[in-house]
């Protein structure tokens, strides 16, 4: 098969000595090195496109045959051309979004939140909504005073918000922040009972503090306003399109699209008006989804810039919420083992909607609890159903497994989409979660994975993360938080794991391996230029290594001002 692919290249050559004249590419890459991530061609010098795809990989010399007079030829200065990054979890239209409100992710403290609150109400008409993200309790300075477990309680954000509704979303996305005005519109006080799922923090006297968990985010977010009109969504796509082209990525897994906004992106995708390739997951109800999988379910629209193929789902939620459900209570909340959020045998329905109508089943599962369950009920569908095989379901995060569970992947062939990022960021805080013989013995067990046979596709979640596949390998290869020392280092991946983990396995975990993943002739023509070889530089270096140009379909999308 290798041989095959060669032969466009060999008959290139053929022609040329004979004096024929070979078809010109539109696009030639040289003048540096090209990391193929193929096992049979690692490292080439120069690259062919014609149109969307590769027609030539090898020597430089030869490649030159490919130059014609309307050929772009990109010369690398000594860059070093990857296949193109693939984020194998984020969300599109949020990292969008992220842009159009309040980013906290800095914030160091509850005062400065309370304090960009109060400059944006400034400014804001009254009652209009204020909205924010990436707030977390556990990297600021101090605790707030007071605090409920190290959660603020609303009264400031309320006095400096009197006429403005404010919705603030914790940086895991399973927690927000909100205040009175907010409350009132969503008709919550003190007696008002946890949805399932869910919960409305109180102190200690019963008063709800404003900070509502996973599920019970919904009886606020019900009564904001309506979905964003189209040309929100048109800003929001441009918005997300760039930041990820910018940070070196050419395909992004979205985990977790509505009905509506699947539509909407299809339609950009038809009128090809989509400058990054993306896969989607379906989040909706199982009673909506009935409705629309067949509808829906498309591969490749739009020459390749569109496939909707997989549902998700949340069997729990985040373990800097204390929503991630666990085997064992938390170490510091005895009182509580985390939350699962989607009854097990609605998830188990929605294994069934899988199995019938093709689709991948993605659920986000975090604690060690609720891993076991998701791979207990992907298990279940799959000895139900033992004529169908490489189904590639999927989990989620996978952050935190109890060992026995680490073989399970491997054995019933289940992707383990993993977020190497939020290892140093979440780790200072983690042992104080788990303690920290479970943080060793159960968190970010990719080492162990990929001993036992597993897939790791990489991604960010962002805007939970910053989108920033060079932050995921550096994650993934040092696991250094920085001042705070390194995470477990012996379950670090390899450079080599890393760089896979976002290109060939990442394009595997979305049945792509044929089209993306790495460069050969015939796949598509998505490179990720960066200004040095990841695979080689001085580790101390790897920070500085920058994103040179990116290219998707064989056009070049973004190219750095230097």
């Amino acid at each position: 098969m290798k041989q095959l692919k060669a032969l466009p290249l060999l008959l290139a050559v053929l022609l040329v000595g004979c004096g024929q004249t070979t078809p010109p590419a539109d696009l030639v890459i040289l003048g540096g090195s090209i990391i193929t991530m193929d096992a049979a061609n690692p490292v080439a010098e120069a690259l062919a496109a014609r149109g969307q795809r590769i027609v030539a990989v090898g020597d430089e010399e030869d490649v030159r045959a490919y130059i014609g007079p309307d050929t772009e030829v990109l010369d690398l200065q000594g860059g070093t051309a990857y296949p193109g990054f693939i984020d194998a979890h984020a969300h599109f239209l949020s990292v969008g979004a992220a842009r159009l409100q309040l980013d906290l992710r800095t914030a160091e403290s509850w005062a400065e939140i309370v304090d960009m609150v109060a400059a944006e109400a400034a400014v804001t008409e009254p009652g209009a909504w204020i909205r924010g993200r990436g707030w977390h309790q556990e990297k600021w300075r101090s605790a707030p005073d007071p605090n409920i477990d190290g959660l603020p309680v609303h009264d400031a954000l309320s006095a400096v918000s009197p006429d403005n509704p404010v919705f603030l979303t914790h940086a895991s996305g399973h927690a927000v922040m909100v205040n009175a005005r907010a409350m009132q519109l969503a008709g919550i006080n003190d007696d008002t009972p946890n949805p399932p799922g869910g919960e409305i923090v109180r102190s200690t006297d019963g008063r709800a503090i404003g900070v509502l968990r996973e599920t019970a985010e919904a009886l606020v977010a019900e009564v904001m306003e309506s979905e964003p009109v189209a040309a929100d969504i048109d800003r929001q796509i441009e918005l997300a399109t760039a930041e990820c082209l910018r940070k070196g990525l050419t395909s992004f897994q979205d985990a977790g699209s509505t009905v509506e906004e699947a539509r909407f992106l299809l339609k950009k995708a038809e009128a090809k008006e989509l400058g990054i390739r993306l896969s989607l997951m379906l989040s909706e109800p199982n009673e909506v989804l009935t409705e629309h999988l067949d509808e829906l379910r498309i591969i490749g629209a739009g020459d390749g810039y569109l496939t909707i193929r997989g549902i998700k789902r949340w069997i729990d939620g985040a373990l800097g919420s204390h929503g991630a459900w666990l085997l064992e209570p938390y170490a510091d909340l005895p009182s509580s083992s985390g939350l699962n959020t989607e009854p097990l045998e609605a998830m188990r329905e929605t294994a069934r909607l899988a199995i019938e109508h093709g689709y991948q089943f993605c659920v986000h599962a975090i604690g060690d609890r609720a891993n076991r369950e998701t791979l207990d009920i992907f298990e279940e569908a799959f000895k139900a159903n033992p004529q169908l095989h490489d189904l590639r379901w999927r989990v989620e995060h996978a952050q935190h497994l109890h060992p026995d569970d680490v073989p399970r992947f491997a054995e019933l062939g289940v992707v383990a989409s993993m977020q190497p990022v939020h290892c140093v960021s979440d780790g200072p805080w983690v042992p104080q979660r788990l303690g920290e013989k479970r943080s060793r013995d159960t968190s970010y067990l990719w080492r162990d994975l990929l001993d036992s046979g597993a897939r790791i596709a990489s991604g960010t979640d962002a805007p939970v993360e910053d989108v920033d596949p060079l932050a995921t390998f550096r994650a993934a290869v040092t696991r250094d938080m920085g001042a705070d020392g390194v995470f477990f280092p012996e379950q670090a991946m390899t450079r080599q794991e890393a760089l896979r983990s976002m290109t060939l396995d990442a394009a595997w975990a979305v049945f792509e391996e044929n089209d993306k993943g790495s460069l050969e002739v015939g796949k598509l023509a998505d490179v990720t230029v960066l200004s040095d070889n990841i695979l080689e530089v001085e580790r101390d270096a790897l920070p500085t290594v920058q994103v040179n140009e990116v290219i998707v379909g064989g056009k070049i999308r973004y190219r750095r001002s230097k």
